[in-house]
């Protein structure tokens, strides 16, 4: 009897963050446009992301579509005894429906790998030049952090240009390739380096805002800006 009242207190435990989160519900007006499964906090059960399509408008722009830009928001959510339950909500990570140069070829998909979610998100700067990110989170410590960064910047003719971060390790790699569609023009030299930059902590999901982070890395002239 002791050994059981044990058990049953054990699981009453566990089942507390679950009990404690809100309901969720899809608002009136969201469009769900992507969705993931998979066991992000290593407890055996599957967790569900979820993102949509909001009815906020995220600017005053008319897409090249004739559509507006609206805000989209990412929900990670856990199974509870009555439903879904709302355990992250995040609207900075990504990007509004009408973001880039050519909407219509942007791309979002998001899976579960070895219990970290990864982000990733691809769309037009101009009529040649496409950038895309991934973005890896993991929950620790209560929260869930960034610890993966790529980003690929390339453009048809010229340039392809791919950063990396591993913010666990430090480990940093920065390759630039170039090239031409004009067999007269002089190309510049590719770069390859890889750095070990010590982070003095790691970032927040609902902390990180693409772009707004910066380093000096040595043999750079420019920023590198992540």
């Amino acid at each position: 009897m002791k050994y059981c009242f044990f058990f049953l207190l054990v699981l009453s435990v566990l089942s507390l963050p679950a009990q404690n989160l809100k309901r969720f519900s899809v608002p009136k007006g969201y469009t769900q446009i992507a969705e993931a499964k998979g066991d992000l906090d290593n407890d055996g059960k599957d967790e569900i992301i979820l993102i949509f399509n909001t009815d906020i408008k995220a600017s005053e722009i008319q897409t090249p579509e004739g559509t507006s830009d609206y805000e989209r928001v990412l929900y990670i959510l856990k199974k509870g005894n009555n439903g879904l339950k709302v355990w992250k909500e995040n609207s900075a990570i990504v990007f509004s429906s009408g973001f880039g140069f050519y909407p219509s070829g942007n791309a979002l998909t998001i899976n579960v790998k070895n219990n970290s979610l990864i982000i990733e998100q691809l769309f037009f700067t101009n009529s040649r030049h496409t950038q895309q990110y991934q973005h890896t989170f993991r929950f620790q410590n209560g929260d869930f952090y960034l610890i993966g960064l790529y980003d690929h910047f390339e453009d048809t003719c010229d340039f392809s240009f791919t950063n990396e971060i591993n913010f666990s390790t430090g480990k940093i790699i920065v390759d630039r390739e170039y090239s031409s569609c004009d067999d007269e023009t002089k190309v510049p030299e590719n770069l390859h380096k890889e750095f070990t930059h010590q982070f003095p902590a790691l970032i927040k999901m609902n902390d990180f805002f693409i772009g707004d982070h910066k380093l000096r890395l040595p043999g750079l002239k420019e920023d590198f800006v992540f």
